[in-house]
Order: C-alpha cells, then structure tokens, then sequence
C-alpha cells in the first residue's frame, strides 16, 4: 500500500490563509518517523512535514494519516477535504481528536483517538481488507511504553533536518501532578507511565546524536527513576535538555547527576512568581519563596535555563506585570516564556468559563498562533492582556537586558542561553499586534 503521513503546517495570523513555512526544524520531528514506525515495513511510507516541504495533493495513496493539533486543525481539514475529494480514505488522528472529535469526523473517514500504538496498525489492516470497520478507533488501554518502535528517521525528507541537529526522545507520558489549567492528564490519562531505561538508552544510541531533547511533559516526575536513567546517560557523552518542575532543582544530588550526565538546557513551568496565584492553579512544585535559590543553583552549575510564565488568572493584577519583569531581571534569569492563560476544552476550567461566559470566542480557542487573549481577565482588559504581555518579551529581549541578564558564552549551555534570546529578539522585536511567534 502507497501511505502518506502527513503534519500539516499551521496559517501565519489570525483568519489568515498563508501558511506558516520554515527552512527546517530546530528540532527533528519525533511525530512523523514514530507513526511510520507503527506500520509494517512492507508498505510504501511517504512523510511530509507541510512546514518545510509542500504537499502533493494530486499524487494517489491507498490512505492519508493527518496527525492534527487544535493549532492546525484548519489546515487538517482542508488537506483531508482535498483528498477525499478524490475518494482517498482519510483517517485524522493526535491530541486535536480528544477533545474535537464530533468535529473532525466530519473531515475524515475516520479518527483516532488517544494513543496509536494499537489502533494506526488497525486502520492500515482493515483498508488493507477492504475497508475502514469503524469511524472512531480509541484504544481501551493506556500503553505500558513497553516496546515501542524505534522512530523511522530514515524516511523523513533531509531538508528538514537542521545543520545542527537535536533529536526528540520520550521517555515518559503523562503527569503526576494536578494542576488547574493543564489539560495533559485528560489527554494521556491519569498514570504516570515511564519507559524501560534500557530502552531509552538504545533509542539515544540509534539516534547517532549527541544533541538530544526529552520530548516528555515532565522528564522527572519520578526520582529514582530519573536518576537510573541519568547515571546511564554519563558514558553516552551526550548534551541533552527537557521539561521539569521547578522544585527538582533544589535537590543537591539530582542536580549534580543530571550535571554530570550532560543537561544543557531545563524549562521549568514556573507559571507564576505569586503564592496566591500559585496556589489557586494547585501548582505545588513551584516553591515560590525559594524561586531566587532555583536560580542560584542553576547559575552554580552553569545550567542554562527558562521559565514559563502564565498571565490572565484571577489573581493576577495590572502591576504584577512588571513585578515579574523586575524579579526576572534581579535574579538574572537566563529566558523566560510570557503565555496568555486559555483553559483548554475537556477541563474543568474550561467549563466553568465557558458558562460564566468568560470565553471571547470558544470556537477559535487555539487556532492561531500568537499572543491572543481569549478570556476575559478577571482584573484587567483582554486588550491589556495582550499589549503587557508583548511588552515584556519586548523589554526583557531588549539589548540592555539581554547584556545585563546573561552569562558570557564561555561554553555550550550559556551559548544556548545566548543562541534562544537572540531567536526571541528578533521574533518579538517591533511587535505591537498579534503576530506570529511560532518557533518558540
């Protein structure tokens, strides 16, 4: 069978039709190679990452796979209108089918939904046998992460690869923690699921990189286990970054292995620097009064480092602001990420605002890139929203600030520190509307 998997690209603005291109990848795409890895070696796989390359929609498959997100889902949708068109059976699948699926049924032969592993070689075997059996596969167990397939780079087109590439590798799924906002444990269910060690070693090793990124919502969500996969890591001789909670960062010990063990890079979800707020979103693993010693450790062992920081929530306030911009500049912190708050659909929070009519426009949540306030903030405007959080990725990547703020580039993790400000300079520098910031 001819198969064509495909990630679409996203649009440039808001309502716009233009789509978002790029040369490359700053990172290989892990979703492309993993899907192809699921099906068996006997079938024709074509990849197409739609942000470097252009799809051939007159060319005829045996099955389109569209892996969508809630960011490119109109996209997803014109890709599979066009092929259907043609009467090529379409099935769309990724997180996009959690929680929209009544939605993107309407554009697919079939969906997927939740995690493929059991259900994309279902689809293939039942067009193989004459035709798609179901409209909705959803598997009904949670994978054990035991023995997934190793990723097939071998298929994906070269121009996506980067001079300098980093790999993604998962090691984890899911989230121990519960916090207000996220949606991560109603996508992925609620256990922690952690890959075999051994297993994660070999993918490292296949890879034949010594520039890797753990693609996992939070890499060190169980110590222990972190700490094996760690101590495997330091004859590997690799440079690796990924997502933890800021509180690991004050355990001695993880830290200095995780050191010795190659970390270039840590973004923490910080969220907030205000205990209210913090604890309103039932973030515990963010200590707010010991955020200063966090970044004093990280500047000890030379760790280049970023925050995520979330504007928008109840107990925030117009000065917070700037008390976040000059805690971020005191304490010299290497780079920092300024999001909007948006509930994502299938929470709690979501529903709750959705009823206090909060939402500005629900059916667009999500769809476009940039700095788009979509609720109504409790204490200011949705416009004041937008113009201070613009404000301070123009201030905190201004020249005077970059200077002030980092590290001289004397080896590999300040480099990086330096290389992401100067990438966030320029995607923000001039910015007074909603714009594209894709890349982050």
């Amino acid at each position: 069978m001819e198969i064509l998997i495909v990630v679409p690209a996203h649009f440039e603005r808001p309502f716009s039709k233009k789509l978002y291109k790029s040369k490359a990848r700053a990172l290989i795409p892990l979703t492309l190679p993993y899907l192809a890895a699921l099906l068996p070696e006997s079938h024709h796989v074509t990849l197409v990452d739609e942000q470097i390359e252009d799809i051939d929609v007159s060319r005829d498959y045996d099955c389109v796979l569209i892996s969508s997100t809630i960011l490119n889902s109109f996209r997803s949708y014109e890709i599979a209108d066009s092929f259907r068109q043609r009467g090529i059976p379409v099935v769309i699948g990724g997180p996009h089918c959690t929680f929209y699926g009544d939605e993107a049924i309407e554009h697919a032969d079939a969906i997927v939904v939740g995690e493929g592993e059991s259900q994309v070689p279902m689809v293939i075997h039942d067009i193989e046998a004459g035709g798609l059996r179901k409209t909705i596969y959803k598997a009904d167990d949670l994978h054990d992460l035991k023995g997934l397939p190793f990723p097939r780079y071998d298929l994906l087109n070269p121009r996506v690869f980067p001079r300098f590439p980093t790999y993604s590798v998962q090691t984890t799924r899911g989230c121990p923690y519960r916090c207000e906002f996220c949606a991560e444990r109603y996508h992925l269910g609620e256990k922690y699921r952690m890959r075999p060690v051994d297993e994660v070693i070999e993918e490292i090793k296949r890879t034949r990189c010594r520039q890797i990124f753990f693609a996992d919502s939070t890499f060190a969500g169980n110590r222990s286990r972190t700490m094996e996969l760690m101590e495997k890591m330091i004859p590997l001789k690799i440079r690796w970054s990924t997502l933890w909670n800021t509180f690991r960062c004050l355990d001695r010990e993880f830290m200095a292995l995780a050191k010795r063990s190659g970390l270039l890079h840590i973004n923490m979800g910080v969220e907030s620097i205000k205990k209210d707020t913090l604890k309103t979103m039932n973030k515990k693993t963010t200590p707010a009064d010991r955020l200063e010693e966090v970044v004093r450790i990280l500047r000890e062992l030379g760790i280049s480092f970023s925050f995520n920081l979330i504007f928008g929530w109840d107990t925030d306030r117009l000065e917070d602001f700037d008390i976040t911009l000059d805690f971020l500049m005191k304490n010299k912190v290497h780079v920092a990420f300024f999001n909007v708050f948006s509930p994502h659909k299938g929470t709690k929070i979501y529903d709750r605002y959705l009823e206090e009519g909060r939402l500005i426009d629900p059916y667009n949540m999500g769809r476009w890139p940039g700095i788009i306030a979509e609720i109504y903030p409790k204490n200011y405007s949705p416009r004041e929203l937008e113009e201070n959080v613009l404000r301070l990725y123009r201030e905190f990547y201004s020249w005077p600030s970059i200077l002030k703020r980092l590290p001289p580039p004397v080896n590999k993790a300040y480099i990086a520190s330096w290389f992401m400000n100067i990438q966030e300079r320029r995607l923000y520098k001039g910015n007074t509307h909603r714009a594209n910031f894709d890349g982050i």
